[in-house]
């Protein structure tokens, strides 16, 4: 697992900083049992052990380090064998709502687990893990297991609840119950007899005062400072359906005219992007580094007629790292939306470091959406680099 492979100064700062967050739980509840916000754990866990932090991203993990995901989840012990949600579907939710309750199952068995491989392929990972907190009256308890993939041809077990609510199933190695009015997924997760960690704590019982002192004492909150970013799609639009263009954008390779390296493709830059944000880009064919979600780098710059096109250089070194390191595509295979779907992710988003240096990590389903009626002109942008247009 993770936990056991680190120094034990690590492992001991870790502690220091679950019982001061723990401490201060009467901030947001009068329970016994220590209160821990996931985000709060999740930048925690980053700093004690110096992972990658993937909150900001729609990965199956929360940070990364030494090829290793892990997924950290924070609950109630309760009996030590509770159902905790892992994955939502609500954006995939046409592919599987006509299908019978066993149909069901297994395409949500195989949409969970095409998110996990993608979340390897994207971060170069080797294993997924859930790093657990479990919380009861005055300690917190620490313990990891396997994020497995669910066993496909070994589902069994089959039970729909009334008015078919929900569906529980099982494989050979975990239990899973499917909300199906909340297309969501939990697990169950059991404590194990002998957990890595157990943490008493103190819980101050009025963490106001305290705040009082340290604000008393002269500490300055410093601004939150957001890095610039923009959201690119992965698709257009044709009368309001998502597609990937057959011959433009992510199938660029498959264009009419000369021949093609079957790497060829750029990201689309909707044209509203640049009019509402004209100096987030380097000018056309500028060149900058592009920092993968892997942390490799690769050189970029902004191409065609009217910048709307973001592209590698040379420009067969982005198609290789998204249709076949991420996508998993062979040559010469058209990406479709459908595949964008079955990993949950249809857009980007560049954040701009310098005017040299930009990172790109992936998002949900959704998000380039969010992201027009937010910024866009009067709400009603479209995604205008590729509506309707192919490249010759």
């Amino acid at each position: 697992m993770f936990i056991e492979k680190q120094t034990q100064k690590r492992i001991s700062y870790y502690e220091r900083l679950l019982k001061a967050l723990g401490s201060i739980s009467g901030l947001f509840s009068d329970s016994p049992e220590p209160y821990l916000a996931s985000r709060a754990t999740e930048n925690l866990f980053c700093k004690a052990f110096d992972a990658k932090n993937l909150s900001r991203s729609d990965a199956s993990a929360d940070a990364s380090k030494d090829n290793i995901g892990i997924g950290i989840k924070t609950f109630l012990e309760k009996n030590g064998q509770t159902m905790q949600k892992i994955a939502e579907f609500n954006s995939e939710h046409n592919m599987f709502s006509a299908l019978s309750p066993e149909k069901k199952i297994r395409k949500i068995a195989k949409l969970r687990n095409e998110r996990i491989d993608a979340t390897k392929r994207i971060y170069k990972l080797d294993e997924l893990i859930y790093h657990c907190l479990t919380r009861k009256a005055g300690k917190i308890l620490v313990y990891e297991t396997p994020a497995d993939l669910i066993q496909i041809k070994k589902i069994k077990g089959l039970k729909v609840a009334a008015r078919g609510s929900s569906i529980q199933f099982r494989d050979s190695l975990a239990e899973y119950n499917f909300s199906v009015s909340k297309s969501t997924l939990f697990k169950r997760f059991i404590t194990p007899r002998k957990v890595i960690m157990e943490i008493p704590v103190r819980i101050l019982s009025d963490p106001f005062d305290e705040l009082e002192k340290l604000i008393s004492s002269g500490l300055i909150f410093a601004p939150i400072k957001v890095q610039p970013h923009v959201f690119l799609p992965l698709y257009s639009k044709k009368k309001g359906i998502k597609q990937v263009p057959e011959k433009s954008g992510l199938n660029q390779w498959n264009a009419s005219g000369r021949p093609r390296d079957p790497n060829e493709i750029y990201i689309p830059i909707p044209a509203w992007i640049h009019r509402k944000f004209p100096t987030f880009f380097p000018k056309r064919d500028k060149v900058f580094e592009l920092t993968l979600p892997d942390r490799n780098m690769m050189s970029a710059k902004v191409c065609q007629d009217n910048s709307k096109a973001l592209m590698s250089n040379p420009n067969s070194a982005l198609g290789k790292w998204l249709l076949r390191d991420i996508l998993n595509l062979k040559d010469r295979e058209l990406l479709t939306y459908e595949k964008l779907e079955e990993i949950g992710l249809d857009t980007v988003v560049i954040y701009k470091i310098d005017g040299g240096h930009y990172d790109i990590d992936f998002s949900r389903i959704g998000s380039y959406e969010g992201f027009e009626v937010e910024n866009g002109e009067n709400g009603k942008a479209e995604t205008e680099a590729l509506q309707g247009q192919d490249d010759e």
